[in-house]
């Protein structure tokens, strides 16, 4: 994996702008610590860092291409799983290669198919291509939108990078935040609306979309979306279906040059994949895989069974692990490994996030590199195959807003008069989620109940999955780290959208097709596990210690977050949890009592450290 940044400019020249871009990529240091490379033209200056996977002589960037009299230069972040595929079919269109990286292949494709070329990708990317001899610029993102790409207006072009923090580096963008970014932040939350970059003028290239720039216009377009069709195949062949599905999707993500590995924590997913892929390593003969799992300190002494987890996961990464032949590694955290880097990950998401999971996660990405570069992750299971308790309760089947946005009003509790007012947070919320519920693929003829879990799916999928894949994304690249994602395939989601859930529940059980295709690669009882969610510390000092640091931030008049919360319910809710050991995990609710106070503590600091300016 890498960073991209660049600046392109129609109607200017950039010869001497230089020094901009360069600064842009560096702030990209952490995506791509191996390298760094950069490419300029009048028009199109390119920066880029890169992490070293394939191909370590060949897959230099930013790479250029001269076919005829016509050369093309693009600057990638990702990985193609089907490389070779595409490979061998331009070949027999007469092309030739000089590396054997998925970067040239992209590069090709987009020479032979134009921007039609990311229909044939099966991968996680975010890449820019100038196509000189047209002064065209190309930039695409893969369908799940695993990998981010920002972008903003700038003269008679645009500037473009991985994270904001790149395009803010630039010196005509400002990190000016309006009303509509603050309803992002203070109602929305870490599930930010598709596309929206929070700072002004910022926008994410979406998912599934494609951005073309030439000196007439800027236009986006969607070339990959999800559709409804009648789901025709019987139970046992959508079973076997989905079995060959998810060994093929493993098997293309182990292709790597640098040490690979998977994280297992002992629920379904991650077991499913870590199963797969420790087959996968026999069958090639390969050294046994390594497997990761993250516990805290004395989680058994602070750990209480809940309606959301039912049981350790530690026992059960250990069990999974003996089963699957891997070497299992178990990295353990305290909360005075959190206090230190409660931060970190504010650096590597420029927003507010998602409190202690994104700092554990963290602190775990940094700890897998130091044995491996690349690592698989059971991430989005649960949004594909219907895992969530919202899939499942009748509250939020009914309810007329997103499923996670149920408790709303904590949010809004804490906020100020003002705020309330500029923002509308009821209204904001409500005008987001009619959109989302306006881009559902209706199935005709579908009963409510499968049309309203059909819409769960949707909003699961492209509102609540983008929020875990971007935490994955920044918390892994933030250590140097590439994790893939075998559920975010788009063959399997668009597969398993359109199982009819009491397929998708057979057996009575949540996921259970899922469990019945893997039937064999795991242990009886591990399949038939309930749902564990990310573990978030249940330490009651991690509770004292975000605690304290809200409270601070309301005593210091400095604080810039002062005009936007309520200072007197932050204090009646920090009384309130002296005397409560309440432990939600994210998805069951916006966020836990302890959450909130870390989020307002790192909201505190983002508007203090980013220089953010209120218009």
């Amino acid at each position: 994996m890498c960073g991209i940044a660049g600046w392109v400019d129609w109607t200017r020249d950039l010869s001497s702008e230089q020094i901009h871009v360069r600064r842009m990529g560096e702030t990209l240091y952490s995506r791509g610590p191996d390298t760094a490379g950069f490419w300029s033209n009048p028009h199109a200056l390119f920066a880029h860092r890169r992490l070293i996977v394939v191909d370590p002589d060949g897959g230099i960037q930013p790479m250029t291409r001269t076919f005829g009299e016509k050369s093309y230069t693009i600057v990638y972040n990702g990985e193609l799983y089907n490389t070779e595929d595409i490979r061998k079919e331009l070949l027999t269109l007469g092309f030739h290669f000089q590396s054997y990286s998925d970067t040239e292949v992209v590069l090709v494709s987009y020479v032979a198919w134009g921007e039609s070329c990311v229909e044939k990708f099966n991968g996680i990317f975010a890449f820019a291509i100038w196509d000189d001899a047209n002064q065209r610029l190309c930039m695409g993102r893969d369908r799940l939108g695993v990998k981010p790409l920002f972008y903003t207006r700038v003269g008679n072009g645009l500037v473009f990078g991985s994270e904001i923090k790149a395009l803010l580096a630039h010196p005509a963008v400002d990190p000016v935040v309006t009303t509509e970014g603050l309803a992002e932040v203070f109602a929305i939350g870490p599930a930010r609306t598709p596309g929206h970059g929070v700072f002004r003028d910022i926008e994410e290239v979406r998912a599934g979309h494609v951005l073309v720039g030439t000196p007439d216009k800027i236009t986006t377009h969607a070339y990959w979306k999800l559709e409804s069709y009648e789901h025709e195949d019987s139970l046992a062949k959508t079973i076997e279906t989905v079995r060959e599905l998810m060994i093929d999707i493993v098997e293309r993500q182990l292709v790597s040059d640098v040490p690979i590995a998977t994280f297992l924590s002992g629920g379904l997913d991650s077991s499913v994949v870590s199963a797969l892929a420790a087959k996968y390593f026999a069958k090639q003969g390969r050294d046994a895989l390594h497997t990761f799992a993250i516990e805290f300190k004395d989680m058994e002494k602070h750990f209480q069974a809940n309606a959301f987890q039912k049981s350790l996961d530690g026992p059960w990464a250990e069990k999974i692990s003996q089963f699957i032949g891997s070497v299992h590694h178990r990295i353990i955290f305290d909360t005075p490994d959190l206090e230190r880097t409660l931060l970190n990950p504010l650096a590597t998401r420029d927003v507010p996030g998602m409190a202690d999971i994104d700092t554990s996660l963290f602190l775990f990405c940094q700890r897998v590199k130091e044995h491996v570069t690349v690592a698989l992750s059971g991430e989005a299971a649960d949004e594909v195959f219907g895992g969530y308790p919202w899939f499942h309760r009748e509250e939020s089947l009914k309810a007329d807003t997103f499923p996670w946005s149920l408790r709303l009003h904590e949010r809004v509790n804490i906020m100020s008069d003002e705020l309330r007012s500029d923002v509308l947070p009821y209204e904001y919320v409500q005008m987001r989620y009619r959109e989302a519920l306006e881009e559902v693929p209706n199935l005709p003829g579908e009963g409510p109940q499968d049309a309203r879990i059909r819409e769960i799916g949707y909003l699961s999928i492209t509102r609540f999955m983008p929020t875990l894949l971007d935490r994955k994304d920044r918390m892994s690249m933030g250590s140097g780290l590439e994790v893939r994602v075998p559920f975010c395939d788009h063959r399997l989601v668009q597969y398993v959208f359109n199982i009819p859930w009491s397929m998708k529940t057979t057996g009575n059980q949540t996921k259970g097709i899922l469990r019945e295709a893997m039937r064999g690669y795991l242990p009886d009882d591990a399949l038939e596990r309930k749902k564990s969610p990310y573990p978030s510390t249940p330490n009651p000092n991690y509770l004292t210690l975000v605690r304290r640091l809200a409270l601070e931030v309301l005593d210091d008049k400095s604080s810039p977050i002062l005009p936007f919360v309520d200072a007197n319910a932050i204090r009646a809710l920090a009384k309130l949890s002296e005397h409560s050991s309440e432990h939600r995990p994210w998805f069951g609710q916006i966020m836990g009592t302890a959450q909130m106070f870390h989020y307002l503590y790192e909201t505190n600091e983002w508007l203090k450290q980013y220089k953010v300016q209120i218009h």
